[in-house]
């Protein structure tokens, strides 16, 4: 299992969606992706995204408009 983080600051949607799915892709089944973000449109589109393809996801806000989506990859 690894963690891989995607950097994402000052990127406004659909970017970070889109390099999110192409990470994910990437990745093996059991790795976490850490998505960095500053976009609240993208703090908004990738959690749901990401919940409605049955990944597990968990935010966390590190500083009031910067945020770390955590994206679990079991399947």
């Amino acid at each position: 299992m690894a963690e891989v983080h995607l950097d994402c600051l000052g990127e406004a949607c659909p970017v970070p969606l889109i390099k999110t799915q192409n990470k994910l892709n990437q990745l093996n089944v059991g790795d976490i992706l850490i998505v960095e973000i500053d976009h609240s449109c993208a703090m908004k589109n990738v959690p749901e995204w990401a919940r409605k393809e049955g990944y597990s996801v968990e935010i966390e806000e590190i500083e009031e408009g910067h945020w770390y989506i955590y994206i679990e990859k079991n399947k």
